[in-house]
């Protein structure tokens, strides 16, 4: 399948419930497969809404009563989403959001980019807040973190990012799903679906007292504290016997492994690793590395984004460099390996 229609089946098959989205490449596969599949099922609604604020506010109402929601878009359509997902936050509402992330900024191009780095894990909108943001390599990943994406927003009532690109939504892989729909999922104890016999309850954003609104940010912080020790996920590669480490997310993660094989066959003593959770980024991995590892190459498709998370995990003890191509210009494995050649050999390691 092609990654979107895999992250429409997973979806499905996670339960989802209610899919509100609106078109934009390179997505548009992902809204079609949710019209075609989801509309059928019993008790589950497929909304094509007029832009891309509705839709996500469709996604609070839904989650609010207690559905498994979703939206989707990519990268301006996902800008537009910003303030609707600082609401869900908010509220502790839980919900999946994918991003299929193109070249920017502005409209930029329908080619796929990973600059959308910054405001998937700075929370993107405004407040104290953040999402658990998914980065998968593989159309085989994509449908398998679509469903973990589900199971940890209602674990933890936060919304969850997945964040692909236009390489990952489009390429057709083999992908086995390793769940079937469920018959019927329980409600959220916090769902509204009427008193029946409880106090009223009302959800909201606003409060006109500051000590009140300080808490609910306190709140917030302490069960972020609780899914950096829990749900941190990365991936190693060849990084036991490593002199430089290679950093690299996504499709960018892929191209990295194929120059590695490259430079690996010359001798060179190249490792990567892949954070699938961008956050929670894998500080403590990063920490393990610098204990054998000084040397890193952070790769991105874009101007340099997750830099700024490498440097601040490695606290000094290793020295960063850089490479990058920005605004949906995609690097070729051969590229990348005759950077990390340059870059082995000019720090001197052997």
């Amino acid at each position: 399948m092609n990654g979107n229609s895999a992250i429409g089946e997973a979806a499905i098959r996670a339960g989802c419930q209610c899919y509100f989205g609106y078109p934009i490449t390179p997505q548009n596969e992902l809204i079609e497969y949710m019209a075609a599949h989801l509309s059928r099922r019993k008790g589950c609604c497929f909304i094509q809404a007029e832009s891309e604020i509705s839709a996500i506010n469709m996604v609070y109402g839904a989650s609010l009563v207690g559905a498994r929601a979703m939206t989707s878009s990519s990268s301006p359509g996902i800008s537009l989403k910003q303030e609707g997902i600082s609401y869900l936050a908010a509220c502790e509402l839980p919900a999946v959001i994918v991003n299929m992330s193109r070249g920017g900024p502005g409209l930029g191009s329908i080619v796929a980019a990973q600059s959308d780095y910054f405001q998937a894990t700075r929370g993107g909108g405004h407040g104290d807040y953040r999402t658990i943001v998914l980065a998968p390599s593989s159309v085989q990943e994509l449908a398998d973190l679509t469903h973990k994406a589900f199971d940890l927003a209602d674990k933890y009532k936060i919304p969850v990012i997945l964040l692909g690109d236009g390489v990952l939504g489009q390429m057709m892989e083999p992908v086995e799903f390793k769940h079937e729909a469920p018959a019927e999922l329980p409600v959220r104890g916090d769902a509204l679906r009427g008193a029946n016999g409880r106090p009223s309850k009302i959800v909201k954003t606003f409060t006109s007292n500051p000590a009140e609104l300080e808490e609910i940010n306190w709140s917030l912080f302490r069960r972020y504290s609780l899914i950096k020790k829990q749900e941190t996920a990365y991936e190693t590669f060849l990084a036991e016997d490593a002199k430089l480490i290679v950093v690299a997310f996504g499709i960018a993660a892929r191209i990295a492994k194929g120059a590695i094989k490259m430079v690996r066959s010359t001798g060179l003593k190249v490792g990567l690793l892949r954070p699938i959770t961008l956050w929670p980024f894998p500080v403590e991995k990063v920490q393990e590395l610098t204990k054998k590892v000084k040397h890193y190459l952070v790769f991105e498709m874009n101007m340099g984004q997750m830099i700024e998370d490498v440097q601040l995990a490695l606290e000094g003890q290793g020295e960063v460099s850089f490479y990058g191509r920005p605004g949906g210009v995609i690097p070729t494995p051969s590229e990348v390996a005759l950077v990390i050649s340059r870059l082995y050999h000019q720090k001197g390691l052997k």
